[in-house]
């Protein structure tokens, strides 16, 4: 996908995650990684007001290459995040409601359905609190990311990844989709997690046959 591509679909994602309430007002960003560019959104501006020339370009160590506006204050926390895994090419950071009031709780949400051990890769773990936009929240990302499309950012909201935007933006949506059925779950009991084994045979067929069906880029 050529640049100009890319920056039309971070607003279309944008605009989604705005439509779909995984965001409120200009909160959250998106970015998307081309080879060793950052695109990502800048700060401040309405999703529903951007245009292709909004979109900033950085490099991996955020200096900026093209654009006019600030690039989001999460720039720092992407660029980790591409740096250490190079199956990324697109992260999308929320502040939906039920993926936060669990991150308020600074808890992990366990593997408990079957598409968040196929597409997210099993528990969504929560990342210890830092003051948003610093590398200690990258690290603290880090530390517990491993092979997980998802995190949870303490008193903060999430973070959810893909090998493109289309997939990040599934993640958000069975991440806000598993925090809502566990939080229903405990007022019924203790919602049991999905076995180990499990979570790897299902996120093994959505990796190598499921997603390939869907013509993942």
């Amino acid at each position: 996908m050529d640049i100009e591509s890319l920056k039309k679909e971070i607003i279309f994602y944008g605009q989604e995650i705005k439509r779909s309430g995984l965001v409120f007002g200009t909160w959250g960003n998106i970015s998307a990684r081309l080879e060793d560019k950052i695109l990502i959104t800048p700060s401040g501006i309405p999703y529903e007001k951007l245009t292709p020339e909004d979109i900033v370009i950085c490099d991996m160590n955020c200096n900026i290459i093209e654009g006019n506006h600030r690039p989001s204050t999460e720039l720092p926390v992407h660029s980790e995040i591409y740096k250490y895994r190079s199956d990324v090419k697109a992260i999308i950071h929320t502040h939906s409601i039920y993926a936060s009031a669990i991150a308020v709780t600074r808890k992990n949400i366990p593997a408990i359905i079957e598409d968040m051990a196929m597409i997210i890769g099993g528990e969504v773990p929560c990342a210890k609190y830092a003051f948003p936009g610093t590398s200690e929240l990258a690290e603290n990302i880090l530390e517990v990311l491993e092979s997980k499309n998802a995190v949870l950012l303490a008193n903060h909201g999430a973070i959810s990844l893909g090998r493109n935007l289309k997939e990040a933006f599934n993640v958000c949506q069975i991440l806000e989709k598993s925090a809502k059925i566990y939080i229903l779950a405990t007022q019924i009991g203790m919602p049991k997690p999905l076995a180990i084994e499990e979570v790897e045979k299902m996120r093994d067929i959505y990796l190598n046959i499921y997603s390939k069906n869907e013509m993942i880029k």
